[in-house]
């Protein structure tokens, strides 16, 4: 089933496109939080995105280029602002479509039917996982934090990635040695604390204090 996000701030609007939507065997989420559109962006991993232009707090142009840095998911602006210039600045900022308001819902679907069809027949979809605000494109192995690309090594990213999808959970030194093994990254006891206190630095100065928490005699943890 496909996912759709929709990031309207009008209620009335956003619930008729989900009523229609479900009738099309779509799952929706419809933005809740307009300060934190990333984070259930990340949490949801829809496969299309509706968006506004004009949004609470920050409009649909700054949540499309944050969308853009992790991920490819195809973005559709739906807007009574339909002017040429507001078309163009659209999809300069990687949207790629545009749906002008009052529009008939028939049409609407139909457009994301097709678009989903163009997207997915031949690709696999693209996994974002956030925490504390941080992004990690598991499709493309970068992290962002605050418009900013923290670059990692082969085994930094490894290494977060396992800790991340096993967030709340203390993930042992074994258990991260082996994730690095079976990518062809054999190390040893030291080389994985020397990894570790990399990582740790690179997301202390990117502000990220404390994001990785030493269990000791046990592991590691995110929380």
């Amino acid at each position: 089933m496909y996912r759709i996000y929709i990031v309207e701030d009008d209620r009335g609007i956003a619930e008729a496109i989900k009523v229609q939507a479900v009738t099309w065997d779509l799952e929706v989420l419809c933005a809740k939080d307009f300060r934190n559109v990333m984070g259930e962006f990340a949490e949801f991993e829809p496969h299309l995105v509706l968006l506004d232009i004009s949004l609470p707090f920050f409009n649909g142009y700054y949540w499309c280029t944050e969308i853009r840095k992790v991920s490819k998911v195809p973005i559709v602006f739906i807007s009574s602002a339909s002017d040429n210039m507001n078309i163009v600045m659209a999809m300069n900022m990687g949207a790629d479509d545009f749906i002008a308001k009052p529009f008939d819902q028939s049409v609407l679907m139909a457009k994301i039917q097709a678009m989903l069809r163009r997207t997915y027949d031949f690709a696999g979809t693209v996994s974002v996982m956030e925490h504390r605000g941080a992004l990690l494109n598991t499709a493309e192995g970068t992290l962002f934090y605050q418009k900013e690309r923290i670059d990692l090594t082969k085994n930094e990213y490894r290494i977060l990635l396992t800790l991340m999808q096993n967030k709340g959970t203390i993930v042992s030194r074994e258990k991260l040695m082996e994730e690095l093994w079976e990518s062809d990254s054999f190390v040893d006891e030291n080389t994985l604390s020397v990894n570790v206190g990399r990582l740790r630095k690179k997301l202390d100065a990117a502000g990220l204090t404390d994001f990785i928490t030493t269990k000791f005699g046990a592991g590691y943890l995110i929380q």
